[in-house]
C-alpha cells in the first residue's frame, strides 16, 4: 500500500525504509497527537500552535482544570484542524501520572478514533527530614562547635570522643580549619567582585575600567617655566632681527638643583608681540644696541625620557605586550623595525588622531597651531596595573589595513600631552560597523617603545630651582640663510628659571580615589548636552590652540532649529579681554563637533565687553591720614575687580560697600556713581545702566553675551574724601 507520511519518530520498518502512515486515519491521529503534545512557543513561526498538555501536570485535580483543558483543546483543534468534531473528552488523575483520553471524529471520511494519552511526573522522592544545619557558623571556632553538636545530635552512639586530644578532635579540627579557609576565600572573591567593597588596588583599577575609567601613571608636576634669550639687533639697532627670533620646541629638556628633570610641553615662540624685550648689549662704538634680551613663557612638566627595544614574534590576534620600563607616565611613541608608527587611542575602534600643524598665517602669534586629522591602522591602547604597564593590539593584519593619511575633519580632539598626536576620548559603538579588526598587530618586528617617566618620589622644586639647560631645540624660520655665528649666539644665550614653584601630586592615588573617580568617570557621558557641558569642553580645550577667556552658550531663539550661539572672548596681549580670532573659533568649532547632540546646530560669535568706571567718595576717621585711606580703599576696589567675571554675570554693586567699608580708616561710604567708558581704548557696548538695576539697587544685570570690565583700574576707578565743617562739604580727590 503507498505510504502517505512517516511516522514519528522515525524508525526502520520491516519491509525496508523507514516505517510510514498508509491511511488517513493513522495521518490524522498522529497530526492530532503532536498537536495535544505541543506546548505554545516549541514551534518558532507559529507560537500560539499547541494544546500544551504537559503545562497542567501539576494542576490541582478538579473541575476547573479539566474544564480549561478542554477549551483549550476545542480552539486549537477549530483553529488548526477544523475537519475534526470532539465527542468525549475524558481526563484522569493518578499517582504520579495525568491519562487523557479524547474520542473524535473525522468529518471527510466519517470516521471516528480515540486518542490517549499518558505523562508521567517522574520519580516521587521519598520525604526525608533535614537535620539542622547552621550556616552562621563561618570561622574556624563556631564551625568547629557546630560539628561537635552535629555529633551529639544525631550520631550520639557512634561518636563519643570529645575530648581536645583525641583522634575525633582532630578529624573536626581538620574540617573546621578547612571550612574557614573556604569561608574566607568566599568572602574574599564576593568582595573584591565589587567596586564598593573592593580592597586590592589591582582589583579595584580592574573593575573601575569597567565603568570607564583609565588608571593614569605615576603622579607628574607641572608649571610655568621663563626662558631669556639674546637676539641680535637689525642694522639700525632698534628693534631685534626677527630672522634670528627662534621658537624653543616642545620637547626640549631642563634641570633643577635638585637633579629633578623637566620637559617643555609647548613651543616658545620669542616672536609674539606679548614677549618682554630689552636691551642686552651695547655696541661700544656705535653705542647701538648689538643685542636684544627676550623673555617668554612656556609649560613644562617633570619627567624625562627612556626607551625599550620588545621583540614581536608571529602573528597573534589581540596581542598584548609587556613594556618594560618603571614608572611610566606616558607613552610618547612605538616604531617597528620597518619605520612604521602606532598611535595611542582611548579605544581600538577609533581609527583617527589629530596631529597640530605650526600655523604660519598672520594669526600665529596668538594661536600657535591649527587641527589635522589623520587616518591610524596602526593603534594600540595603554593599559596599566598598580606596577605594570601594556600595550593592547587589536586583530588586524598589514593586509587588512587602508591607505589613508586624512581622516573626517568633522571628528574631535580630546587630549593633549607630550605625544605629538591627540586622541579622541569618546567611543562611538557605530564605530564598530566599520572597524571590524581594531588596527594592524604588529608582527616578525621590533618594537621601539619611547616613555615620560618619574623616577623622584618628590617632583616638587621650589621657586628658582630650575636653572639648567639640558637640550634645547630650536626652529628657525631660514636658518641655512643665516649667520651661523649669530645662530650659534643664539642658541647657547637661552636660559631658564621659574618664578614660581613647580607642584603637582606627590603620592599616587588611594583606592578610594580610585574608586570615586570610577564613578564620576561613568556618570560623565563624554557628551555635550547641557550648556554646562558645552562650557566645560571649551574650557578643556588645550591652549595650544587658542586661549578662550570666557564663553558662554545661549539658545537661539530666533532659530526654528536647536541652534546654539556660543559667544566667545579671548585674551589680548596686554592681558584685557579681546576678540577671538577666527583661527580659534575655527578650532572649537572642530573641537565640540563630535560631542554635541546630533541635531545642534552651532554659531560662534564674538562676545561683548562691557567697560565700567567706578567713583566714589567716603568719609574718614579723623584720626587717620586721608590719603593713605583713600589710597587702601582704591587698592582694596582694584583686588575685588581683578578677577575678570564669567559672562552674563551680574555686577553687584554691594561688592563696593563691603569692600570700601572693611577699609580701616573709613567711616563711612558715601555715595556710589557707575558709569559706561567707550569709544578709543574703550569698547563701543554700552547698556542702561538704570533700566539694569535691580529693584533693590543692589546690582546690574549684565546680558548674557556680555562680560563687564574694569579695564584700566588706575584711571576707571575714582574715589574722593568728604568732610563737612560748619555745614561746608569739604573734598579731598584722588
Amino acid at each position: 500500500m503507498k505510504s502517505l507520511s512517516p511516522k514519528f519518530p522515525l524508525f526502520f520498518s520491516s519491509e525496508g525504509g523507514y516505517a510510514s502512515n498508509k491511511t488517513i486515519k493513522e495521518v490524522v491521529k498522529q497530526n492530532f497527537k503532536n498537536l495535544v503534545l505541543t506546548s505554545p512557543g516549541e514551534r518558532i513561526m507559529i507560537p500560539d500552535f499547541g494544546v500544551g498538555i504537559r503545562n497542567y501536570l501539576f494542576e490541582n485535580n478538579d473541575t476547573q482544570v479539566s474544564k480549561r483543558i478542554f477549551e483549550r483543546l476545542k480552539q486549537q483543534v477549530q483553529q488548526y484542524m477544523p475537519f475534526l468534531e470532539i465527542q468525549a473528552f475524558s481526563p484522569s488523575f493518578e499517582e504520579n501520572q495525568m491519562i487523557i483520553s479524547i474520542q473524535y471524529f473525522i468529518i471527510p471520511i466519517g470516521d471516528s478514533d480515540i486518542l490517549s494519552v499518558r505523562l508521567w511526573w517522574g520519580i516521587v522522592m521519598t520525604k526525608i527530614k533535614k537535620p539542622v544545619v547552621d550556616y552562621t557558623a563561618r570561622d574556624f571556632q563556631t564551625i568547629k562547635e557546630a560539628l561537635v553538636e552535629y555529633a551529639r545530635k544525631y550520631y550520639p552512639n557512634s561518636y563519643q570522643d570529645f575530648n581536645e586530644a583525641g583522634f575525633g578532635s582532630m578529624i573536626l579540627d581538620t574540617v573546621a580549619y578547612t571550612g574557614d579557609i573556604l569561608s574566607f576565600y568566599l568572602d574574599y572573591h564576593a568582595n573584591e567582585s565589587f567596586l564598593d567593597t573592593a580592597l586590592e588596588r589591582d582589583n579595584v583599577i580592574k573593575l573601575a575600567k569597567q565603568l570607564g575609567y583609565k588608571h593614569q601613571g605615576p603622579a607628574s608636576a607641572a608649571g610655568v617655566a621663563v626662558f631669556y634669550i639674546f637676539v641680535p639687533a637689525t642694522v639700525n639697532g632698534n628693534a631685534p632681527d626677527e630672522r634670528y627670533i627662534p621658537v624653543l620646541k616642545k620637547n626640549s629638556t631642563f634641570t633643577s638643583t635638585n637633579g629633578n628633570q623637566f620637559i617643555l610641553t609647548e613651543d616658545v615662540r620669542f616672536d609674539r608681540e606679548d614677549n618682554e624685550v630689552a636691551v642686552g648689549r651695547v655696541d661700544p662704538t656705535t653705542k647701538n644696541p648689538s643685542l636684544y634680551a627676550i623673555k617668554s613663557y612656556g609649560t613644562v612638566v617633570s619627567g624625562k625620557y627612556n626607551s625599550a627595544f620588545v621583540n614581536i614574534a608571529e602573528y597573534s590576534k589581540f596581542l598584548k605586550v609587556k613594556v618594560p620600563i618603571q614608572n611610566i607616565v606616558e607613552i610618547i611613541s612605538v616604531k617597528d623595525s620597518e619605520g612604521f608608527e602606532y598611535y595611542e587611542v582611548e579605544n581600538l575602534a577609533q581609527d583617527h588622531i589629530y596631529r597640530p600643524v605650526v600655523n604660519r598665517t598672520s594669526t600665529k602669534k596668538e594661536v600657535d597651531s591649527f587641527l589635522r586629522p589623520f587616518y591610524v591602522p596602526r593603534r594600540f591602547v595603554l593599559e596599566r596595573t598598580s606596577t605594570e604597564t601594556f600595550l593592547q593590539f587589536g586583530h588586524g593584519t598589514d593586509q587588512s589595513g587602508e591607505d589613508k593619511s586624512i581622516a573626517d575633519p568633522s571628528n574631535v580632539i580630546l587630549k593633549y600631552s607630550s605625544k605629538e598626536y591627540i586622541g579622541d576620548t569618546s567611543f562611538d559603538p557605530n564605530r564598530l560597523i566599520y572597524s571590524d579588526k581594531f588596527g594592524i598587530v604588529p608582527s616578525n618586528t621590533t618594537l621601539s617603545i619611547v616613555a615620560r617617566t618619574n623616577d623622584q618620589l618628590d617632583v616638587n622644586i621650589g621657586a628658582g630651582i630650575l636653572n639648567t639647560v639640558t637640550n634645547a631645540i630650536f626652529d628657525f624660520e631660514d636658518e641655512n640663510n643665516l649667520d651661523q655665528n649669530m645662530v650659534s649666539i643664539v642658541k647657547n644665550s637661552i636660559e631658564v628659571d621659574n618664578e614660581e614653584p613647580i607642584i603637582g601630586e606627590i603620592n599616587n592615588l588611594d583606592t578610594n580615589q580610585i574608586k570615586a573617580l570610577a564613578y564620576e568617570t561613568y556618570a560623565s557621558q563624554n557628551r555635550a548636552v547641557t550648556k554646562e557641558d558645552y562650557r566645560s569642553l571649551l574650557y578643556k580645550m588645550p591652549r595650544k590652540f587658542g586661549s578662550i577667556k570666557r564663553v558662554n552658550v545661549l539658545r537661539d531663539t530666533n532659530s526654528f532649529k536647536r541652534n546654539l550661539n556660543i559667544y566667545v572672548l579671548s585674551q589680548g596681549q596686554d592681558g584685557k579681554l579681546a576678540k577671538a580670532s577666527d583661527t580659534l573659533k575655527q578650532n572649537m568649532k572642530v573641537w565640540l563637533n563630535e560631542n554635541k547632540m546630533i541635531n545642534d546646530t552651532i554659531d560662534i560669535l564674538d562676545g561683548k565687553i562691557l567697560n565700567l568706571g567706578i567713583y566714589f567718595s567716603i568719609i574718614v576717621d579723623h584720626t587717620y591720614d586721608s590719603d593713605e585711606t583713600l589710597s587702601r580703599a582704591l587698592s582694596n576696589l582694584k583686588n575685588t575687580f581683578s578677577v575678570v567675571p564669567n559672562m552674563g554675570e551680574s555686577f553687584f554693586i554691594t561688592d563696593i560697600y563691603k569692600a570700601v567699608r572693611n577699609t580701616e580708616g573709613v567711616l563711612d561710604l558715601i555715595d556710589v556713581n557707575l558709569s559706561v567708558k567707550n569709544g578709543g581704548v574703550y569698547s563701543n557696548v554700552s547698556i542702561d545702566l538704570e533700566k539694569q538695576k535691580s529693584t533693590d539697587g543692589r546690582y546690574i544685570e549684565i546680558p548674557d553675551n556680555v562680560v563687564y570690565e574694569i579695564k584700566f583700574p588706575n584711571d576707571d576707578i575714582k574715589g574722593v574724601v568728604v568732610w563737612y565743617d560748619n555745614k561746608k562739604i569739604y573734598c579731598f580727590k584722588r
